[in-house]
């Protein structure tokens, strides 16, 4: 039981990190708009692919994994 609730713990403090970045990532001004951001525009149709974003917001929190892993 004492490993569920860890577990459960944990999962709680994932979501809620995503929850805090979800809320302040209108408050990013370069996120969604770097060069490589795809936006395509059509009548009624609307593709955004924002590749550029992806890749930085993928090497910050690998990052951040690693310092978080060599802290322990």
């Amino acid at each position: 039981m004492d490993l569920l609730g860890r577990g459960l713990m944990t999962l709680g403090a994932v979501f809620l990190g995503v929850g805090f970045l979800l809320w302040l990532s209108p408050q990013i001004p370069f996120l969604g708009k770097l060069p490589g951001d795809l936006r395509i525009e059509r009548p009624g149709f609307v593709l955004y692919l924002p590749i550029t974003s992806c890749l930085v917001v993928s090497a910050v929190v690998s990052l951040v994994a690693a310092l978080l892993a060599r802290l322990r």
